[in-house]
């Protein structure tokens, strides 16, 4: 039977296991649309209201199911607008696909209407970009993406799909099903020599990163770090894929790092990495470990070999899946009288969720403390990007089901369309999105997505009327001197009922627990607009204080 190409691609992707799409509607891939008409509960497609939050909600849906998110957006002004989720995605490893409408390939090179060169445009920012050149083609194409977007490093893959190859008719046949693509496994010496190293080291840590880990191969980890007493670190936004209550993890390596995972990874003599890249903010700015050669010695393992040794040379480099690398690691422990090295830094950790009194209406030290004691032991978290996120990323533990949807790329307005997926991808799970009030206006269009989509999630607007930490680098460089940071906004509450959602404003404090509890409650989603001084800057430094500071160092 005869297909034009919208039909045999929206069937190649059903076929190899695709059930949610997010997107924005375009004239250039009508044919993809007509064929989603046909596809409802078994292919959804999820309309948003901007290709940015479209593509957000698709980099959150691959880093949530480990399968590709899937984004349909229009030529030139609809890819531009979905940069920003690809490269999130990147910056992720999160598993992703978004297909570009293109011109017809009889008016390519003209500079036609909307028209974009996108393997050039997205070649540096996408792990693969390419352009569909001819309908029959179409099967070939999509399989070599959907592999490359979950092998190796997973990440986004672009493909452009001019006119002609859409409306083109082609007796090719869709795909048959998914292939299976095994992790990449180690080598048994490597893993011995791991192991022994390990055993005679004195002070070694675990550092791990990547969305890719499997609930079997996060446990095997924690077997191994368990019964060897080493200590545990995730890089910049990874809590979640280890277990946050055992007694050996020790904190993130992040934005505001914390002095004892600082000392962690200054002071190992050995870092075991899995599964991460070397990114700026794990590092501290590449200082924690000299380039390229660490004082530590490293043992780094990723399955893609273009991770290894891109900028640190590591004494032993494994090309493996973190999955079977922890299962095979965990074979035998590799245990070794390590004194209180593990124990004091699992205490600095905990010690870290005690915080005086916040110089704020509503007291965020006292809001995440109510928050660890009630939510659910499966709840999603999800954030954007500013100073409020230290709330999600520094004051929550992640236990073995939660879950966080956070960017590495420090995207702002990513936690609303991410939350919003999240609730696609699970209804049935308790989802709540943190967001700063500069943050929130991002992407709150969203909303109407959420609430068409049947697909509300709690959303925490920490609203302090100022874009927080670019205020706080100002009265650290330039004290006294505020610039193009103090935010006039709507009226969350009002704006959020405009949009079916449940909402209200929390003045204080002893509000916080009952409005929370009518959240939880609400079938529609809630939004509350938590009110939120200024000064209480950061946790542990009010603005007064950095601004003090500031003006000490001038």
């Amino acid at each position: 039977m005869a297909r034009n190409g919208g039909q045999l691609l929206v069937d190649c992707l059903i076929a190899l296991g695709a059930r949610k799409s997010f997107g924005v509607p375009g004239e250039s891939y009508l044919p993809v649309l007509d064929a989603l008409h046909d596809t409802g509960g078994t292919f959804d497609f999820v309309l948003c209201r901007n290709e940015g939050g479209a593509s957000f909600m698709a980099a959150a849906y691959g880093k949530l199911t480990g399968t590709p998110g899937i984004c349909f957006v229009t030529r030139g002004p609809g890819a531009t607008n979905a940069s920003i989720g690809i490269h999130t995605a990147q910056q992720d490893s999160a598993p992703m696909l978004v297909f570009v409408g293109q011109v017809g390939a009889d008016m390519k090179g003209r500079e036609a209407f909307q028209e974009i060169d996108y393997p050039a445009m997205f070649g540096t920012v996408a792990k693969w970009a390419c352009e569909i050149d001819s309908t029959d083609r179409i099967p070939e194409i999509i399989a070599r993406a959907w592999k490359t977007a979950i092998t190796g490093r997973p990440g986004p893959v672009v493909i452009a799909l001019p006119e002609n190859v859409l409306s083109g008719l082609t007796d090719v046949q869709p795909l048959p099903g998914p292939a299976q693509y095994a992790e990449a496994t180690p080598d048994f010496q490597a893993v011995n020599r791991t192991r022994d190293i390990l055993r005679t080291a004195k002070r070694p840590v675990i550092l791990y990163g990547g969305c890719n880990w499997s609930t079997e191969g996060s446990n095997a980890l924690q077997t191994f770090a368990e019964n060897s007493d080493i200590p545990v670190v995730c890089v910049f936004r990874y809590q979640d894929q280890y277990d946050n209550t055992s007694e050996t993890f020790c904190g993130e390596a992040g934005v505001g790092m914390i002095p004892s995972v600082r000392a962690l990874i200054r002071d190992a003599d050995v870092i075991l990495a899995i599964n991460n890249r070397f990114g700026e903010n794990s590092t501290e700015g590449y200082t924690l470990l000299d380039v390229p050669v660490p004082k530590q010695r490293l043992i780094h393992v990723h399955a893609s070999d273009l991770e290894l040794g891109k900028i640190y040379q590591p004494e032993i480099a494994i090309q493996s899946g973190p999955n079977a690398f922890a299962t095979a690691l965990a074979q035998e422990a590799a245990k070794e009288e390590r004194g209180t090295w593990r124990e004091n830094a699992r205490r600095a950790f905990l010690d870290g969720f005690d915080l005086p009194d916040l110089p704020s209406p509503v007291d965020m030290g006292k809001v995440m403390a109510h928050l660890r004691a009630v939510l659910p032991s499966d709840v999603i978290v999800t954030n954007g990007a500013g100073n409020f996120t230290a709330w999600p990323n520094k004051f929550f533990e992640y236990g073995p089901d939660a879950r966080l949807l956070a960017p590495q790329s420090g995207a702002m307005g990513y936690g609303v369309p991410a939350a919003i997926a999240a609730k696609v991808a699970d209804p049935g799970r308790t989802v709540i999105c943190f967001a700063g009030d500069g943050d929130f206006q991002m992407n709150c269009q969203e909303l109407a997505t959420a609430t068409q989509a049947g697909a509300q999630p709690i959303v925490l607007i920490l609203n302090n009327g100022i874009y927080g930490t670019i205020r706080a680098h100002q009265e650290r460089h330039f004290p006294d001197r505020v610039s193009g940071t103090t935010m006039t906004s709507p009226d969350f509450p009002a704006l959020a009922r405009a949009y079916g959602f449940y909402a209200e404003h929390v003045e204080n404090t002893e509000d916080f627990e009952a409005a929370f509890a009518r959240a939880l409650a609400s079938d529609t989603g809630a939004v509350l607009d938590l009110n939120i001084s200024a000064e209480a800057l950061t946790p542990r430094a009010t603005l007064s204080q950095i601004r003090q500071a500031g003006k000490d160092n001038h």
